[in-house]
Order: structure tokens, then C-alpha cells, then sequence
């Protein structure tokens, strides 16, 4: 139970290390967002412009 124990502390910090360094990557290479700029995900191409 010990071991089990030790083998998931390490799966977590390894999951933990992943995630940052993701994170860093994201960060140091991502573009950006700027105030103002719309969000286009989920928008429709025909959708009518409010703005």
C-alpha cells in the first residue's frame, strides 16, 4: 500500500509538471489577447453584426 502510496504522489507531480509546463508554453508562445478583439469561436458566419 506503501509503494502505491509513493507511485501516485509521483503520478500527480508528474501530471502537476506537465501542466505547468504547458502552461509555460502557452504563456511564452500564444498570441496574445488584446481588449476589444472579438472572440470568433463559436461564432456564426452569418450571424448579424450589433456592434
Amino acid at each position: 500500500m506503501k509503494r502505491f502510496a509513493v507511485w501516485m504522489l509521483y503520478a500527480v507531480g508528474a501530471l502537476a509538471i506537465g501542466y505547468l509546463a504547458l502552461y509555460a508554453y502557452v504563456a511564452f508562445t500564444g498570441k496574445p489577447l488584446q481588449p476589444g478583439d472579438p472572440i470568433h469561436m463559436f461564432r456564426k458566419p452569418d450571424a448579424p453584426d450589433y456592434s
